[in-house]
C-alpha cells in the first residue's frame, strides 16, 4: 500500500495505491472557487489552504480506501515542480506521516506523474510508449521505456498549453479555471473565423507566448462590444490554434518514433477538442491511444503514489532528509 499526497499546486490531494496500479481511493480537495476572484492561483493563499486542509484529506482517503495507517507501506509525496509553499506543506506531513510511522519516503517528480498517469487502471499502457503531457506549467512530449523514467523529445520554450487556455480565458472575460470555461464559450462557434498563429519552433518543442499576444491584439481591435458579440467565434478559433499545435508536435513524434502507442496527462488532456483530434490522428496512423480518465489528467495524488511505487521497484531510494525542489524534472 502507498498513500501518495500531491500539493505541487492549488489542489490538495490524497490517495492510496496498490504495488499493481489499483486505485483505492483518490480524493481531490480543490482550490478552484477560492483562488476564482483572484483571476488565478495566488500561491500564499495556496499554501495557507493546503495546510487547513492536508489532515482531512489524508484521513479521507484513508477512509475511503478502507485502510489504517497500519497498514501503509510506503509514503509518496511531490517533491517538484511546483509554488515552493504548497510543496513545503505537502512534503512536511509525508516526512511526518514517514518518520512517525517509520516508514520509507518516495519523492516524486509531479511530471512524472503525468507521464504514467494511464500506466494505472484495469487497461494500462505498455512500454515503450510516447505521452504528451499539456498542463498549466508544462507541456513536453516524453519516451518512455522504462515507466521508472522518461526522456523528453520535446518541450515548450515559453508557455504551456494550459496557461495560454488561462490567459486567453481572462482576455475573452471568462474568469478562472480557464480551459473547462473557455471550451464551453467556444461550443458552437467557428473554429476558422480567426487566423490565430500555430508556432512550431525546434524539431518537436512548443511555443504558445505569440498566441497570446495575437488574441490580445485582436481582442483590442475588435473593441468590447463587437468582441463579446463574438466570443464563440473569438474562444473556439483560440482553442483550435491551441489543440492544432499540440496534435502537429504530437503526429510528428509518432510518425519519427514509431512506437504505436501513445498517451497523453496533465489538465489540458482533459479538453474534449484534444481528445477527439488526438483520437482521431492516432486511428489514422494506426497508433493505440491511451486517455487517462478525467479525475486522472489533473492533479492528483494516484499518479505520485503510482509513480513512487515505479522508482522504488527500480531501486531508487529516499530518506526524510529529501528538500522540495520547485525547478525538478527527471529530463
Amino acid at each position: 500500500m502507498i498513500l501518495g499526497i500531491e500539493t505541487s499546486c492549488d489542489d490538495t490531494c490524497a490517495a492510496v495505491v496498490t504495488d499493481d496500479g489499483q486505485v483505492l481511493s483518490n480524493v481531490v480537495a480543490s482550490q478552484g472557487l477560492l483562488h476564482e476572484r483572484y483571476g488565478g492561483v495566488v500561491p500564499e493563499i495556496a499554501s495557507r489552504r493546503h495546510l487547513e486542509l492536508v489532515d482531512a484529506v489524508l484521513d479521507d482517503a484513508l477512509e475511503r480506501g478502507d485502510v489504517g495507517l497500519d497498514d501503509v507501506d510506503r509514503v509518496a509525496v511531490t517533491q517538484g515542480p511546483g509554488l515552493i509553499g504548497a510543496l513545503l506543506v505537502g512534503l512536511s506531513a509525508a516526512k511526518g506521516l514517514a518518520a512517525a510511522r517509520e516508514l520509507p519516503l518516495t519523492p516524486v517528480d509531479h511530471l512524472h506523474g503525468h507521464v504514467i498517469a494511464s500506466t494505472l487502471g484495469d487497461a494500462p499502457i505498455e512500454p515503450p510508449f510516447l505521452c504528451l503531457v499539456a498542463s498549466g506549467g508544462h507541456t513536453f512530449i516524453a519516451r518512455v521505456d522504462d515507466p521508472s523514467f522518461y526522456v523528453t523529445l520535446g518541450t515548450t520554450l515559453d508557455d504551456a498549453a494550459g496557461e495560454a487556455f488561462d490567459k486567453g480565458a481572462r482576455l475573452l472575460g471568462l474568469g478562472y479555471p480557464g480551459g473547462p470555461r473557455l471550451q464551453r464559450a467556444a461550443e458552437g462557434g467557428d473554429p476558422d473565423a480567426f487566423e490565430f498563429p500555430r508556432s512550431l519552433p525546434g524539431e518537436l518543442d512548443f511555443s504558445f507566448s505569440g498566441l497570446k499576444t495575437s488574441l490580445l491584439y485582436t481582442v483590442r481591435d475588435l473593441g468590447e462590444d463587437e468582441a463579446q458579440a463574438r466570443l464563440a467565434d473569438l474562444a473556439a478559433s483560440y482553442q483550435a490554434a491551441i489543440v492544432d499545435a499540440l496534435v502537429t508536435r504530437a503526429r510528428q513524434a509518432l510518425e519519427r518514433d514509431g512506437t504505436g502507442r501513445f498517451a497523453i496527462g496533465g489538465g489540458v488532456a482533459a479538453n474534449v477538442p484534444l481528445r477527439e483530434r488526438l483520437a482521431g490522428e492516432c486511428e489514422r496512423l494506426g497508433v493505440a491511444l491511451w486517455v487517462p480518465p478525467f479525475e486522472l489528467c489533473t492533479d492528483n495524488a494516484a499518479m505520485i503514489a503510482f509513480a513512487a511505487s515505479l522508482r522504488f521497484r527500480a531501486g531508487q531510494r529516499s530518506d526524510v532528509s529529501e528538500e522540495i525542489d520547485p525547478n525538478l524534472a527527471l529530463v
